[in-house]
């Protein structure tokens, strides 16, 4: 198989059998905790699991310019084809356009014998018991177990990005809010020059919005050019 044939294959084969309670927090990080199982192809009832963390960080609004390469901290080539495929074909914009940024951490392996699904769900009531909102357990791709973590990792930003927007909302809007009227008060201060009653009214604006104090030298600099 070609490049994009052995990345949609590991696609396909990528199963969520326990997806975080949790979606990703949207003021601060968070760290997802994944059990990923794969068959080995040359052993029959040979368990590949993989356990390790993704780590994200507060999201955050980001230009889409950089989202490949904040992305993915420590993944390898194959994560890298993938997602630059979902880049030219504008779906990582989509997804990522609130901006996040995963590190994968270390991860441990060990062989199992038995059951992919039995083993699976095995761990799934692991996750249960520990009762952690942040655990997944995945089943994919062997060689391309990057690839199925990834997906993952894609789908469960999807899933939290409507969340993780409507509360960044609000604050996205305020720091807006804030900063329209900075420079409402530049402006004025710049129109002020030598006209006592703009200087008036940048006056009782200042004390309006609570900023007199921190205006207040470059306030009565504008008085004494009156003088």
């Amino acid at each position: 198989m070609g490049k994009q044939e052995d990345i949609w294959y590991a696609v396909n084969v990528t199963k969520v059998v326990h997806s975080p309670r949790q979606t990703i927090a949207t003021f601060g990080a968070t760290t997802i905790r994944y059990y990923l199982l794969s068959e080995l192809m040359d052993d029959v009832n040979k368990v590949r699991l993989r356990t390790g963390s993704v780590y994200s960080e507060r999201p955050q609004i980001m230009t889409p310019a950089h989202i490949i390469s904040q992305l993915l901290d420590g993944f390898g080539d194959k994560a890298h084809e993938y997602a630059e495929w979902l880049e030219e074909h504008g779906e990582i914009v989509r997804i990522l356009k609130y901006g996040l940024h995963f590190r994968k951490e270390k991860t441990s392996e060990e062989l199992m014998t038995g059951s992919i699904d039995e083993i699976a769900d095995n761990m799934r009531s692991r996750a249960l018991e520990d009762e952690d909102d942040f655990a997944a357990v995945v089943i994919g791709a062997d060689e391309l177990w990057e690839v199925s973590l990834l997906k993952f990792v894609v789908d469960y930003i999807q899933r939290s990005a409507s969340i993780n927007i409507q509360e960044l909302a609000p604050h996205d809007s305020e720091e807006s809010s804030k900063r329209r009227i900075r420079e409402e008060i530049e402006a004025d201060f710049r129109s002020a020059t030598m006209k006592r009653q703009a200087i008036d009214d940048l006056a009782g604006k200042l004390k309006k919005y609570g900023l007199f104090e921190e205006y207040e030298d470059r306030f009565y600099g504008l008085l004494r050019g009156l003088a």
